[in-house]
């Protein structure tokens, strides 16, 4: 008889003590965190919770990206969870990522897609269940986001295209390597500078365009590729961190320092190291602090019922070895 209530005994104890450990809150979130979603539906610690999910990690552009959410976080008093997948390629990964922060029931989300596409089912979910979203960086063809927080990335990249054109004399063959051709980013950028060459300037031809998923290796292999198909390349169009980084590795082992103009966009450190040195001519960048900061400023907003503009233009500029350690432009450098 108390074989058996020391047994019952020990199993209540056993439920007890497994009902305390489940009542924890996630701390884990993958790639990256500032606050873990905890039990309460839409909160975290007793605040509004918002995740923010971003096309990547890896890059510096993205760290600076979540520099800008986490300020935000604190000055609004809401917690937020940052994370992207490894590389910009990874769009199956990224969905799973947001289906997760869904299944949480957060108050608010903010979005940078890796396909503009892919994601529509599960933000019409979102969307259906009355959480707000807020896209940035890289936006969705779909009205479901109440803003998009993001460089206005076709005028960016026109910029990036007159510049071009300055530097290699208004004509020659020159070649482009895009982060990719499903993001809003990607497909922006490209267009944004192919338009311009293409309306502005006739005597210059674009041979090739590569998509390198924002792979410096990758990007690498495809600029070298370009180079030994069009020996006469005059200029290379780099259309973000991880496509420049490759360009410039290609373009140097292939002893064509000063011979291939390079073009690119962001400012990570290899990027500045490499205009110091007068490997890259020159790049546009962007505001990613305020990108990620808008990203969290709006949705609080809509929590709030404050009226938010469609799109919030974070801005760009275009800097060299001749402006990049002024006043105006070294606060948007972030290596």
């Amino acid at each position: 008889m108390k074989k058996r209530i020391g047994f019952k005994l020990l199993i209540v104890f056993a439920v007890v003590l497994l009902t305390a450990c489940g009542n924890g809150s996630d701390s884990s979130t993958g790639n990256g965190s500032t606050a873990a979603a905890g039990s309460k539906a839409g909160t975290a610690q007793g605040k509004p919770y918002i995740p923010v999910i971003s096309k990547g990690f890896q890059h510096q552009f993205w760290q600076a990206v979540k520099q800008g959410a986490e300020k935000a976080a604190q000055e609004l008093d809401v917690s937020i969870t940052f994370e992207g997948p490894e590389t910009e390629s990874q769009v199956d990964k990224q969905i799973e990522m947001l289906q997760a922060a869904l299944d949480k029931k957060p108050s608010a989300l903010a979005f940078a897609a890796l396909d503009s596409q892919a994601s529509l089912p599960l933000l019409q979910r979102a969307q259906e269940a009355g959480i707000p979203v807020v896209g940035f960086d890289s936006g969705v063809d779909s009205d479901i986001p109440v803003t998009t927080a993001a460089t206005d990335n076709k005028a960016a990249a026109a910029l990036a295209a007159d510049k071009m054109a300055e530097l290699i004399g208004g004509s020659g063959e020159i070649a482009l390597i895009v982060h990719d051709q499903t993001s809003r980013t990607g497909v922006d950028r490209r267009d944004g500078f192919k338009e311009r060459i293409e309306s502005q300037y006739p005597d210059i031809k674009i041979v090739d365009i590569q998509y390198g998923g924002g792979d410096q290796l990758k990007s690498t292999d495809l600029a070298k590729a370009i180079m030994q198909a069009h020996p006469d390349l005059k200029g290379f169009f780099a259309a973000n961190e991880g496509s420049a980084i490759g360009t410039i590795n290609a373009v140097t082992e292939a002893g064509k320092t000063g011979e291939v103009t390079i073009v690119g966009f962001d400012s990570g450190k290899q990027q500045l190291e490499a205009i110091r040195s007068g490997t890259m001519a020159g790049a546009v960048t962007q505001d990613p602090i305020g990108i990620g900061y808008w990203s969290v400023k709006a949705a609080v907003q809509a929590l709030n019922g404050e009226t938010v503009e469609k799109m919030i233009d974070t801005g760009f500029h275009w800097y060299d070895a001749a402006n990049m350690d002024s006043e105006e432009i070294k606060p948007l450098l972030y290596e």
